[in-house]
């Protein structure tokens, strides 16, 4: 019973507000099928969440994510 969590931040899709319901559709299919091809696991037991985290909460190399962009 395989659990996938994929995290993403609101600033991406369609007006910065996060992924549409379209793209997490496919990010769920997507990530369904792969684990049926590649594991062999039944969809019907897949379970697959995304959270979406505001930009402000996500931080890279000990940085939040804005000033770690900024220096790059």
């Amino acid at each position: 019973m395989p659990y996938v969590n994929i995290k993403v931040t609101r600033e991406g899709g369609p007006d910065g507000t996060g992924p549409s319901t379209e793209e997490k559709a496919r990010l769920i299919g997507g990530v369904t099928s792969l684990l049926q091809e590649v594991l062999g696991k039944s969809p019907a037991t897949t379970f697959v969440v995304i959270d979406e985290v505001a930009l402000a909460d996500w931080g890279i190399g000990g940085l939040p994510v804005e000033q770690y962009r900024a220096q790059t």
